[in-house]
C-alpha cells in the first residue's frame, strides 16, 4: 500500500485520494522537462492565468496533473513561470489543490478540472506542455473508474494528446512526455505528422541488467539535431547512479 504522503525537499505530496500516486515517471519528467530557450524573459508582475484570461509570458501546462507533483516541480525549477495543471478526475484535482496550497509555490500554480479532449476553453498558448499520459490499453482495465481513466489510453488517446498539444504550443515552445520505451517510435511519428519534431530523447532503464523501460521525449516546432542519451537509475548495488542523483538532487531528500 502506498504511503499517504511523499516528502520532497521543498514540498510534500499527499496522494491517498488521487487516482495516480507519486511515482518515478512523474519525478523524472518534472526534473527533465525544459521550456524553450527562446522564450521571452518573465515579467515580475505576471499573474497566474485562468482559462478565459490572456496568458502572460512563460506559461506552462501540466496535462493530467494528478497530485500536482510535476506542476510543483516545475514551479520550484522555474520561479517566474505560471503553471496550469489540469486533470479530469475531481478527487485528484482536490488533492492537488491541497498539495499546492501547502507549498511555497501556490502563487504560481492554477489547478483546473479540465478534460484535454476539449481545449476550446484555452484562450492562448503555452511555452511548455508536459504530460505523464495514460498509456495502458483496454486489456488491463482494473474496473476502478478513476484509476482506469488515469492509467489507460481510452481516457486520453495519444492522438488527441499530440493534436491538442500542437495547437496549444507556442512557436518556440516545447512539448515533453514520458512514455513506455516500446511506444516511442509510433509516438515520434505521430508528433511528426502534427509538425512536432523530436529535439531531445532520454531512454531510461532501472539498472544495467534490465531492458530499457521508459523514454523521455521533447518536441518542438522546428527541426533540430536530436540530443539523445540513456539514463540508468540504479547501479549493481541498488543505489542511485550519479546521473539519476544529479537529475533529482533538487527534489529527493536523500
Amino acid at each position: 500500500m502506498a504511503t499517504p504522503d511523499f516528502r520532497f525537499k521543498q514540498f510534500t505530496i499527499r496522494h491517498d485520494r488521487s487516482a495516480m500516486k507519486v511515482g518515478t515517471d512523474g519525478v523524472l519528467l518534472g526534473a527533465w522537462a525544459n521550456p524553450s530557450l527562446n522564450s521571452h524573459p518573465p515579467t515580475l508582475n505576471s499573474q497566474p492565468p485562468t482559462l478565459n484570461s490572456k496568458l502572460s509570458t512563460l506559461n506552462y501546462l501540466d496535462v493530467g496533473t494528478g497530485t500536482g507533483l510535476i506542476a510543483l516541480m516545475l514551479a520550484q525549477r522555474f520561479p517566474h513561470a505560471n503553471i496550469v495543471g489540469i486533470d479530469i478526475d475531481e478527487a485528484s484535482i482536490e488533492q492537488a489543490k491541497e498539495n499546492v496550497t501547502g507549498s511555497p509555490f501556490k502563487a504560481q500554480i492554477t489547478l483546473l478540472r479540465q478534460d484535454f479532449n476539449d481545449i476550446d476553453s484555452f484562450s492562448s498558448q503555452f511555452d511548455l506542455i508536459v504530460s505523464n499520459p495514460p498509456f495502458y490499453t483496454e486489456d488491463t482495465l482494473s474496473g476502478k473508474d478513476a484509476r482506469d481513466k488515469a492509467r489507460h489510453t481510452s481516457s486520453l488517446p495519444f492522438e488527441t494528446l499530440v493534436e491538442n498539444a500542437a495547437k496549444l504550443l507556442t512557436e518556440n515552445g516545447h512539448f515533453s512526455v514520458i512514455i513506455p520505451y516500446q511506444s516511442a517510435p509510433d509516438f515520434i511519428s505521430l508528433c511528426a505528422i502534427n509538425r512536432l519534431y523530436l529535439t531531445r530523447r532520454t531512454d531510461v532503464r532501472t539498472s544495467l541488467r534490465k531492458p530499457l523501460k521508459r523514454t523521455l521525449l521533447e518536441f518542438g516546432k522546428t527541426i533540430l539535431p536530436v540530443d539523445a542519451t540513456t539514463l540508468t537509475l540504479h547501479d549493481e548495488h541498488g543505489q542511485r547512479t550519479p546521473d539519476y542523483t544529479q537529475l533529482t538532487a533538487p527534489f529527493y531528500l536523500l
